[in-house]
């Protein structure tokens, strides 16, 4: 752990000044709510931090906030304890006053990994703001009518976050930049840790019979789309681009999960309007296991994305060696880091393009195979390499008053836009 001067000049790590203060270990509360049965990215974020944190701080207790919903415990570990919540992480009583649905007494300091900062806490904070897209491009988020509800609701949280969090982490060059565009007075305060991807996405040979099961025609060639049908995703811009690709061509299907969303309605109906009934599957949110078949029996993953903070199935698919066709923005050339081939989002003929290329060419994507293994072994790649120690800023659990949670701070509405 990093250490930072006392009062006497002499350098100590946060965990023994708190010790030494309040004659106790230091205590961290972490809000596991996030972890649940349908799969998401903040999920494998969150459920990665609960399984090696308490190893990798041992000098530290934690609290673990586990939502009603999930069964299981988050951890055996000596220095955790896990507590019921049941108000859900993006609820009501969430962002106006999360002790009246949890005790908090004795916690040093409080981390929310899921963009928004709880209301009503009384210690620092550390808060991950994965994307401000709630901020700058709400109508991709959800263009519903409820989705005017969910604005104000993410958009005050995220908001209060960034004006009251001690430390505000985030997962990419990219969002960094884009928090600092609307909130510069943040800007000292944002650090990038970047997301990794288990050790369970590696190479796998095709298996027929499994993919079967999970709803892949046996034999078939198939592109994969993987993420929710929000409209940032862009999955009407995959289908299109993949009519314009194979659609004379009966031999090759796009196989789309789709983990949260109306169930793949929307893109059923386009894919019928475009004549592709016979070639587009959608499959239903699969587990870890069936995803790792998934990426390992594809030709390629799509992901074609407007705007991502990060992106986990382009992690998850290079771990795999799948090779990966993704757009030209955002965060996702930093985090293929020139391993996979890019092209613009809002032009289908050259999604389309780059797919049949990967499609036709097997040295390319040979290639692009071989280039996304390399960097998904690079360091910092995986988020459960041995030699990765958690880091928690000495300043957030001693003496950094300013960002208390209690005390309000104003931020400034949105006025940029990521890009």
């Amino acid at each position: 752990m990093a250490e930072i001067p006392d009062e006497a000049g002499q350098h100590r790590t946060a965990a023994q000044m708190i010790a030494d203060r309040h004659g106790r270990r230091p205590h961290v509360a972490l809000d596991c709510r996030y972890i649940g049965s349908r799969p998401s990215g903040i999920g494998e974020v969150v459920a990665a931090l609960a399984q090696h944190l308490p190893q990798l701080a041992p000098e530290y207790d934690f609290t673990f906030l586990r939502a009603a919903r999930h069964p299981h415990s988050l951890s055996n570990a000596a220095n955790v304890r896990e507590l019921v919540v049941r108000s859900p992480a993006n609820g009501p009583v969430t962002l106006l006053h999360l002790p009246l649905a949890v005790d908090l007494t004795g916690v040093d300091l409080f981390h929310a990994p899921a963009n928004i900062l709880p209301g009503g806490l009384t210690m620092p904070a550390i808060t991950t703001v994965h994307d401000v897209m709630w901020l700058t491009h709400p109508k991709w988020c959800n263009p519903r009518p409820w989705g005017q509800i969910e604005r104000h609701f993410y958009g005050h949280g995220i908001r209060r976050a960034l004006a009251r969090s001690a430390l505000v982490a985030t997962v990419s060059e990219a969002s960094r930049a884009a928090i600092a565009a609307i909130a510069p007075e943040a800007a000292d305060r944002l650090v990038v840790t970047r997301s990794g991807v288990s050790e369970d996405f590696r190479p796998a040979p095709r298996d027929e019979a499994a993919l079967a099961q999970i709803g892949v025609p046996p034999g078939r060639r198939y592109c994969l789309v993987v993420g929710q049908s929000a409209p940032y995703k862009n999955h009407e811009g995959a289908i299109r681009a993949f009519a314009l690709a194979f659609g004379d061509r009966p031999g090759i299907d796009l196989v789309m999960v789709q983990r949260r969303g109306d169930g793949g309605t929307a893109a059923r109906h386009l894919a019928d309007a475009l004549g592709l009934a016979g070639q587009v599957h959608m499959l239903p949110p699969v587990d870890r296991a069936a995803l790792v078949q998934l990426y390992a029996g594809a030709a390629a993953l799509l992901h074609p994305s407007f705007i991502e903070g990060f992106g986990n199935p382009l992690a998850e698919a290079m771990a795999c060696g799948c090779p990966v066709i993704t757009s030209d923005c955002s965060a996702m050339p930093e985090v293929t880091g020139g391993a996979a081939l890019l092209a613009d989002p809002h032009d289908h003929g050259a999604i389309a393009a780059a797919l049949r290329q990967v499609v036709d060419n097997p040295a390319l994507a040979d290639d692009l195979r071989q280039r996304g293994l390399e960097r998904a072994a690079a360091p910092n790649a995986r988020r459960t390499r041995p030699s990765d120690r958690a880091r928690i800023p000495p300043s957030t659990t001693t003496s950094n008053r300013k960002y208390q949670c209690g005390r309000p701070a104003s931020i400034a509405a949105p006025t940029a836009s990521v890009r």
